[in-house]
């Protein structure tokens, strides 16, 4: 194949190419600066090595970039995941600080609770979009500002400390070795992938991220889907929120889950999934987490100043977005056609 072919390609042709080129990119950069890289070794029956270390850290952000997937495929946005996050963390803790002993059952309502002022977070954006007709991320940024404040307001403006063991083992501990929020985010995304693949609802979403006004004319109840696609994306939120708390050991209603919604928007936009809706990909947007989540490992591994990696972060995110995008494609193609006319 001409390599003029693989720039101009259509991204819906082949969706995970560009992602899977960049992981492996950085994957290779890893092991120049570190042959040990890829090295795993057991400890107490754990796997560790940095690899396991990139998964457990993807995790949380896999989860909330997977129902910021299906919210940008339906044309919107939701920038009040961040905050979100910091919301179920900190209504667990509140329920978990009520005793110095958690029970089995209180931790049960500390992971319930969280899991509830998620989907009401959710549910009061897709209300906002669908019913009221707000911009979405007009409607979104109301819950990200008002939301930062509620997390504050739950933990009294303090970090509260988390110590019940069955509550830390969720976002702490192992599986077969493997931590278990890895387990967690693939359960979900897999769960999501049969949901959205293996029903219409998939086709819905798609149709009315392409004409969500001919979608409402031919009698599919669009409003409804939109509202239940942000409500996911609550409880995606949530249960990173849980994760979080639970490996940091604490809530921290101002600084939980800060600038994870920007994360979340660049894992999808990464992984192939339009922002004009329609498209998308939720192979893609976990192998957009791995990237995000593997470049900060980079960066820190090759003694990049932690000032310096945003600058870093978005500068390779402009590279990938830019490779990926058609015109961009378009004009490399024209460039092998000069060059194969001037020969």
């Amino acid at each position: 194949m001409k390599i003029s072919n693989w720039f101009t390609r259509d991204g819906a042709e082949r969706p995970l190419i560009w992602p899977c080129v960049t992981l492996v990119l950085l994957f290779v950069l890893d092991l120049w600066v570190n042959p040990h890289f890829l090295s795993l070794r057991v400890l107490d029956g754990h796997l560790f090595g940095a690899p396991i270390d990139i998964l457990n850290r993807a995790a949380p952000l896999a989860l909330v970039a997977t129902g910021m997937t299906l919210v940008i495929a339906t044309r919107g946005i939701d920038i009040s995941v961040g905050a979100v996050v910091a919301i179920a963390g900190a209504a667990a803790a509140t329920i978990l600080a009520t005793q110095p002993f958690p029970s089995a059952g209180l931790i049960g309502e500390a992971l319930g609770a969280a899991l509830v002022v998620g989907v009401l977070s959710g549910m009061w954006n897709g209300m906002l979009v669908s019913f009221v007709g707000m911009q979405p991320i007009i409607a979104t940024l109301i819950l990200m500002v008002a939301g930062r404040g509620v997390a504050q307001l739950l933990t009294g403006g303090q970090i509260i400390p988390i110590g019940a063991p069955g509550y830390l083992f969720v976002g702490g501990g192992y599986l077969l070795g493997v931590p278990f929020s890895v387990w967690i985010a693939t359960v979900a995304v897999l769960a999501t992938a049969l949901l959205i693949e293996g029903t219409a609802l998939g086709l819905f979403i798609r149709a009315i991220g392409v004409n969500p006004v001919a979608t409402r004319l031919v009698g599919l109840r669009s409003k409804a889907i939109v509202f239940a696609v942000y409500a996911f994306s609550g409880l995606t939120a949530a249960v990173a929120g849980i994760l979080i708390s639970s490996n940091v050991r604490s809530a921290d209603g101002n600084n939980a889950g800060l600038l994870l919604e920007l994360d979340a928007i660049l894992a999808v936009t990464l992984g192939g999934t339009s922002l004009l809706g329609g498209r998308f990909s939720l192979a893609g947007t976990v192998l957009g987490a791995l990237i995000i989540q593997t470049l900060t490992y980079t960066t820190y591994s090759i003694g990049v100043p932690p000032e310096a990696t945003l600058v870093v972060k978005a500068v390779v995110v402009l590279a990938v977005s830019v490779i990926q995008s058609p015109s961009a494609r378009a004009l490399v193609m024209s460039l092998f056609t000069q060059r194969g006319v001037a020969r």
